[in-house]
């Protein structure tokens, strides 16, 4: 297994600069809360508990009335000011604690909020209790039921799914659409609170989604019953329709704050300015550098224009980052800095550590990358560096983890996979491929013949009915040539059915990338793109990309026989994983789009797939895929809107390493050559050209900035070269150095490491050569 060539930069890079974040002063509560101020005492009793507050936390702690934003960074403390702001209600200004309520979205954060209030200064249990931290849905869920709302809850979303499927197969509509699709898209309309009577329909399809929106509904109410959607909407109408029940939660509520509000949809949003509106005391956390989730509903302009909707509110930045080392701050700030629709911030740092900067691979494809990452990882492990469990891959989209799933599942790493719970094979959309792969191997295989009954547009349960009673009497070489005894078939059909026939013949002796091609070319991409259940969303340009995966993964192999071998191999064994795996991650590597890692950290992190078409993705700059993920934007404001937003999820993935970050950006993506993501190298620009100076590279001389970090100085323009004196730590696991600026600093004999404390003595650096 072959390791990994790491790079300092990307390659393609126009500097080899690293970013570093600027070191921020240590100073807190200690020392910015004296004890002649009236509330040292709470503050005593944070440091007592080892909470020793920055200066914006403590302003945000203090805040007493009015609206308040409050930027918080990625590894800014948060929940700790959220929570230390709630107890300093009550413990300096007497605020009855039943007034206060704090919002979130995950229950898991509820729980935390709940947990650690209790441990709060001047609060015990009891009182904690009577704080309402809850989420959305479990605070409108709580106001239905008081109001006489007695419905069941649909809490399986694999029940929903089978209902959709129920209304689809009445409509005769069962292979037309695939009913995760429809509830998605039901979900976005009705989170953009976009009634289902004022839905488009003067085409038969928009008809058709119409009917089926409807039917869902009807059928819900006929069994009593509502799902989260509802939970939220059927609040929101409650208090609009019965103002008494709003006054009270007015009157109740006189101090709220809200968790992650950069994630707020529209229907949160309103409801929380219903609720806040008679007071105002209203506090906002969150960071619009990361809103990633405009495809569920949430509204980057909440956030970026609280302070025009609340003129009166007051903003404090937390820009200090505790969770990152510089070098990985700092990428993350090089990387954002160029969205333009974000309140301008700088985080800085506050970790010392002697971990490398983030590294860059360039494998030549997704396999190549697994095996290399897997081979790092592997190193770490056996070497004792690391455990599994420190460690995290992320990705863009589901489809990047099939390589590396598949090398884990392989040599038995212990992994959770925090996506789709079936194999990459076993997808939908992959599933009518492999089928007829084979049947070209074994035409009997009633399994793959009814896989592929879809794409000739056949129902599944009448097709594989006739086969199955036609070949007890008679049994045929081809099975699926009693599909011809269908009634009502019509000729053309008949000879669609022949053609599949032929073609699944003409792919035995093919490679399997050949044979996937031409099933590809020969209807199947088409037969995709027909669909109806692609076009209802930005689902088109995703299926293209799983499907081109699959092909990445069949050029390995030479024939048939071994490809599908190695299918059911990873198949099978990705079943007995999970039915022995347990929830504890503890000892294993998280596997995870970088989505659903928001809100989480690890000392390690693998992001794959930095590469073009991928981040930003090929579909998020597609305006005419992106009407149901920005509806209210026209094109040009949503290809700029699109891209932001995956430079937002770049930033977000970035941000989630503590110590060690590998990035790794694959030389073809879907079988293209693809550069390094553009917003990796964004962070890396050219220098700038003087243009006084005849030649860029005749300038010796430079501008520093004064640095704090305990690392390389960072040049503020002109990157300058040839041997300076300099400050050179002494611990051979630092490799820290600092620039000899003046004569005071030269007559020193030593100086201690500013980031490991370490001796430094004095020597030379080459500038020419810096980190490369």
């Amino acid at each position: 297994m072959s390791e990994p060539q790491f790079h300092k930069v990307p390659l393609g890079a126009g500097s080899k600069t690293i970013p570093y974040a600027p070191m921020a002063e240590l100073t807190t509560s200690t020392e910015i809360v004296t004890d002649d101020d009236s509330d040292a005492f709470f503050f005593r009793d944070l440091e007592m508990q080892g909470i020793r507050l920055n200066a914006p936390q403590i302003q945000a702690v203090r805040h007493f009335n009015g609206p308040l934003l409050t930027l918080a960074g990625a590894g800014s403390g948060k929940t700790t000011v959220l929570v230390c702001r709630a107890a300093y209600l009550v413990a300096v200004h007497r605020v009855d604690p039943r007034s206060l309520l704090l919002v979130t979205f995950s229950k898991k954060a509820a729980e935390e909020m709940k947990e650690r209030i209790s441990s709060m200064p001047g609060l015990n249990n009891q009182l904690a209790a009577t704080i309402q931290a809850r989420t959305f849905h479990s605070f409108c869920l709580q106001i239905i039921r008081t109001h006489g709302f007695d419905q069941e809850i649909i809490t399986n979303t694999r029940y929903q799914q089978i209902s959709v499927k129920r209304i689809l197969l009445e409509m005769g509509l069962q292979e037309t659409y695939q009913p995760e699709v429809l509830l998605s898209l039901l979900s976005s309309y009705k989170m953009q609170m976009i009634e289902l009577s004022e839905l488009p329909d003067s085409t038969a399809e928009e008809k058709e989604l119409k009917q089926i929106f409807l039917r869902y509904e009807e059928w819900k109410k006929a069994s009593h019953q509502i799902d989260f959607d509802d939970i939220l909407l059927n609040c929101y109408h409650l208090l609009k329709q019965k103002p008494a029940a709003l006054r009270s939660l007015q009157q109740r509520f006189t101090y709220i704050s809200v968790d992650e509000f950069q994630d707020t949809n529209l229907v949160q949003y309103e409801l929380i300015k219903m609720v806040g509106s008679t007071h105002e005391n209203l506090m906002i956390v969150g960071d619009d550098d990361q809103t990633i989730y405009s495809f569920n509903g949430a509204r980057h302009e909440f956030i970026l224009q609280f302070d025009q909707r609340f003129p009166t509110a007051k903003t404090v930045t937390l820009d200090i980052n505790y969770r990152s080392t510089p070098s990985i701050v700092g990428l993350g700030n090089a990387v954002i800095r160029h969205n333009k629709e974000r309140k301008k911030k700088t985080l800085r740092a506050t970790k010392h550590s002697e971990a490398a900067p983030p590294q860059y691979i360039r494998p030549s494809n997704s396999d190549e990358e697994a095996e290399w990452i897997l081979s790092h990882l592997l190193r770490q492990v056996n070497e004792s560096i690391r455990g599994y469990g420190d460690a995290a891959i992320l990705y863009r989209s589901a489809s990047n983890s099939r390589a590396i799933i598949e090398q884990f599942i392989l040599h038995n790493i212990p992994f959770i996979d925090y996506g789709d719970k079936e194999s990459f094979y076993e997808q939908w959309m992959v599933k009518p491929v492999i089928d007829h792969l084979s049947l070209a191997l074994n035409r009997r295989s009633f399994e793959a013949i009814e896989g592929i009954l879809g794409t000739l547009y056949i129902n599944r349960d009448q097709g594989i009915r006739i086969i199955q009673d036609q070949e007890a009497i008679q049994a045929k070489k081809w099975p699926l040539i009693h599909l011809l005894g269908l009634p009502q078939l019509k000729d053309f059909q008949k000879e669609k059915i022949k053609e599949r026939i032929k073609l699944i013949k003409s792919l035995a002796s093919l490679k399997p990338l050949n044979a996937i091609q031409l099933i590809r070319r020969d209807f199947y991409d088409s037969f995709l793109e027909t669909n109806k259940q692609n076009k209802v969303t930005h689902q088109k340009e995703l299926l293209k990309e799983t499907l081109d995966e699959l092909e990445s993964s069949a050029k390995r192999f030479d024939t048939l026989e071994s490809f599908l071998s190695f299918v059911q191999e990873v198949v099978e064994k990705r079943r007995d994983m999970k039915q022995q795996k347990s929830d504890n991650p503890t000892h294993k590597v998280s596997l995870m789009t970088i989505h659903k890692s928001k809100g989480l950290e690890f000392p390690v992190v693998y992001l794959i797939g930095a590469c073009e078409g991928n981040m930003p993705h090929s579909s998020a700059l597609d305006v005419k895929q992106m009407k149901d993920v920005f509806p209210r934007e026209n094109s040009r404001n949503k290809e700029a809107a699109a891209l932001e937003e995956e430079r937002r999820l770049a930033y977000v993935a970035i941000t989630r390493a503590k110590d060690d970050l590998i990035i790794s950006s694959p030389a073809y993506y879907r079988g293209k050559k693809a550069d390094p993501s553009r917003f990796l190298l964004s962070a890396f620009p050219k220098p700038k050209m003087d243009a006084n100076s005849p030649s860029s590279t005749s300038r010796t001389t430079t501008t520093t900035r004064k640095s704090t970090l305990g690392g390389p100085i960072v040049p503020a323009r002109d990157t300058p070269t040839g041997i300076i004196e300099a400050w050179i730590c002494t611990s051979s696991r630092c490799k820290t150095w600092q620039r000899i600026t003046s004569s005071t600093d030269a007559k020193l004999s030593t100086k201690s490491c500013p980031l490991c404390k370490s001796s430094m003595t004095k020597g030379s650096k080459d500038l020419s050569v810096r980190n490369e």
